[in-house]
C-alpha cells in the first residue's frame, strides 16, 4: 500500500474519533470562550464586550476569596490523599486474599457518587442526629455536639473527610500497581544486602513510583481545584460566602444571578490557572537531564 492511500485510510479511521473530540471538546471550548466576551445572560440575549469580563473578574473580590478557599483545600487535602493512599498500598499491595479483600473495601466508596457520598456525610456530620457527633459527646471528647457547618474551617475539615474516605482508594489502587510492577528480583537483592524495609521503600519503591506519584497528584489538584458537588451539598457555601470554591462562585453567577457570560470569563480563567499548575508541576518533577 503506497503511504499516501496508508495516510488516507488511517485519517478514515481516526475520522470518528476526531469528529467526537470535536464535538465534544473543541467546539464546546471555543464557544465558552466567545461567550465568555459577552454579556449574555442564561435568560437569551447578550452582545460582544470584550474582555470588560476579565476586567471584571480581576475587580472581583468574591472571586479571589474563593479562588484562595479552593487553593488552601487543595493544599490541606492533596497531601493527605497521596500520603494516606501510599501506605494503604504499602499495607495492600501483595496480592493475599485477606489484602485483595482489604483493598476492595477501601476501594469500594470510589465507585459511589459524589452526591450521596456527600449527602450520607452531611449526615452523619448533623448537630442533632449525626452519630459522629454523638461519638464525640459519649466519648467525653466534647462537651456537646458541635455544629460542623457554622464555620469554614470546621465545614471545610468535614468535606475533607469526606472526599478522603470516598477518593483515597483510587489513590491507593494506582499506587498498588506502581509497586506491583517493579522487578521483585531488585527488592530480593536489596534484602540480602541487608536494607530493612522502610530503606527499600525510600530507596526503591518511592523512586521508582514517581510517575504514579505524579498522576495522583495531578488528579488530587485538579479534582480539588474543580470541587463543587461536596460543598454545594454539605455547607452550601456558607457561612454567608466563606466555603465558596471558585467553581461555586461560577455556578452562582450562570445559574442563579444568570450572568452566563461572566461565568464562562470565570471558567477560563480558573482552566487557564489549573493549566499553568499542572505544566508547572509537569517540569518540576521531570528528571534531571531529559529534554
Amino acid at each position: 500500500m503506497k503511504p499516501a492511500r496508508a495516510g488516507l485510510v488511517g485519517l478514515l479511521y481516526a475520522t470518528p474519533a476526531l469528529l467526537f473530540v470535536f464535538a465534544l471538546t473543541i467546539y464546546p471550548l471555543c464557544q465558552l470562550v466567545y461567550t465568555s466576551m459577552t454579556n449574555r445572560s442564561l435568560l437569551g440575549g447578550g452582545r460582544f464586550i470584550g474582555l470588560e469580563n476579565y476586567v471584571r473578574a480581576f475587580n472581583d473580590s468574591t472571586f479571589w476569596t474563593s479562588l484562595l478557599f479552593t487553593l488552601k483545600y487543595t493544599v490541606f487535602i492533596t497531601p493527605i490523599l497521596m500520603i494516606g493512599g501510599f501506605l494503604l498500598a504499602l499495607l495492600t499491595w501483595q496480592n493475599l486474599r485477606l489484602r485483595q479483600l482489604t483493598r476492595g473495601v477501601i476501594f469500594l466508596p470510589w465507585v459511589i457518587g459524589l452526591g450521596t457520598s456527600s449527602l450520607l456525610w452531611y449526615w452523619l456530620f448533623d448537630q442533632r442526629v449525626g452519630p459522629i457527633n454523638q461519638l464525640l459527646v459519649d466519648l467525653h471528647i466534647v462537651p456537646e455536639s458541635p455544629a460542623w457547618f457554622t464555620d469554614a474551617n470546621s465545614g471545610m475539615w468535614a468535606v475533607i473527610v469526606s472526599i478522603t474516605w470516598k477518593v483515597i482508594g483510587f489513590g491507593m489502587i494506582l499506587f498498588v500497581a506502581a509497586i506491583q510492577s517493579i522487578d521483585g528480583e531488585i527488592t530480593e537483592a536489596a534484602m540480602i544486602d541487608g536494607a530493612s524495609y522502610w530503606q527499600r521503600v525510600r530507596r526503591i519503591i518511592l523512586p521508582l513510583s514517581t510517575r504514579s506519584i505524579l498522576l495522583t497528584t495531578l488528579i488530587s489538584v485538579v479534582g480539588s481545584m474543580v470541587a463543587f458537588d461536596q460543598f454545594y451539598i454539605m455547607t452550601a457555601g456558607g457561612p454567608r460566602t466563606d466555603t465558596f470554591t471558585s467553581v461555586y462562585w461560577m455556578y452562582q453567577n450562570s445559574f442563579i444571578y444568570f450572568k452566563l457570560g461572566y461565568g464562562s470569563a470565570l471558567a477560563i480563567i480558573l482552566t487557564l490557572i489549573i493549566f499553568a499548575g499542572a505544566a508547572t508541576q509537569v517540569i518540576l518533577s521531570r528528571p534531571r537531564g531529559t529534554a
